[in-house]
């Protein structure tokens, strides 16, 4: 790849950002498209991004980013417009630029999971999932479960009321879906789901008991690196059915090129 003057810029925005695939993926699809584009890491902590978001707007070859963690709820009211799934779930994690110089925001989390999930052969629709969980790529996670026919849906959050507020919205939306956050087994589901950052480092606490798994079930994670976390490990030990963090990323990386207008993509 040669960066020129006439190239054109896109990046992801976060902290921490040596984890991330989505460089790799997306200057992959540059080259093979032929495209005069580079995707870049950005680091930005937390509390930071309003000084770094006024600088990066400026630079006129910026086309789009892409937000994650921690910065996908905190970015919106840096956002002049809003897509249906980011107005619904007040998350983003892609940003464009608008033809008037403005920036706009959508949220591809959720489909994104929805699709990794299906393609590899497990359908939502009646579905009992258990999900742990309840931030901005959990929220996301949660209405497209809905949209996707599951039948029952059991939250779980550190904070007891975020994942209780996010019930509220889901039963108003979805009046056919039985949500809660009660406690039970995750062996009463059918798919279970970590929407958690835990996995992400090696002394993080697995987010559920293993032990409570059954071969019959399906576990799912988000974090796409390490793919196989230890939640995925003790899954497949089981004989557990998995769906690792990489089928998300790359489903809702698919979308994401889509909507920075990026065609041609087969990442």
């Amino acid at each position: 790849m040669t960066i020129t003057g006439t190239t054109r810029l896109f990046g992801i925005l976060g902290d921490p950002v040596a984890p991330l695939r989505s460089p790799a993926l997306f200057n992959a699809a540059f080259a093979r498209l032929e495209r005069d584009a580079v995707f870049v890491p950005l680091q930005v902590p937390a509390g930071e991004l309003p000084v770094a978001w006024d600088g990066l707007t400026r630079l006129r070859n910026l086309d789009g980013l892409v937000i994650t963690m921690p910065h996908k709820e905190a970015v919106i009211p840096l956002l002049q417009s809003l897509g249906p799934t980011a107005t619904l779930t007040r998350t983003v994690n892609t940003v464009r630029r608008r033809a008037d110089g403005g920036w706009e925001g959508e949220m591809f989390d959720g489909e994104g999971f929805r699709d990794g999930l299906e393609r590899s052969g497990h359908s939502l629709r009646s579905a009992s999932i258990l999900q742990v969980g309840c931030g901005a790529a959990g929220r996301a996670i949660a209405f497209a479960l809905a949209r996707a026919g599951a039948a029952r849906l059991v939250l779980r959050d550190a904070d007891a009321e975020r994942a209780r507020q996010l019930a509220e919205r889901l039963a108003a939306g979805w009046p056919a879906l039985r949500v809660s956050t009660e406690t039970s087994s995750p062996a009463e589901h059918d798919i279970v789901i970590n929407a958690t950052p835990m996995g992400l480092r090696a002394e993080d606490p697995l987010p559920l008991d293993p032990t409570t798994l059954s071969a019959r079930q399906v576990v799912a994670d988000v974090i796409p690196n390490p793919e196989v976390t230890p939640l995925i490990a003790a899954a497949r030990r089981i004989g557990c059915p998995t769906v690792t963090g990489r089928a998300m990323h790359e489903g809702q990386a698919r979308l994401a090129a889509a909507y920075l207008g990026i065609e041609g993509w087969e990442g």
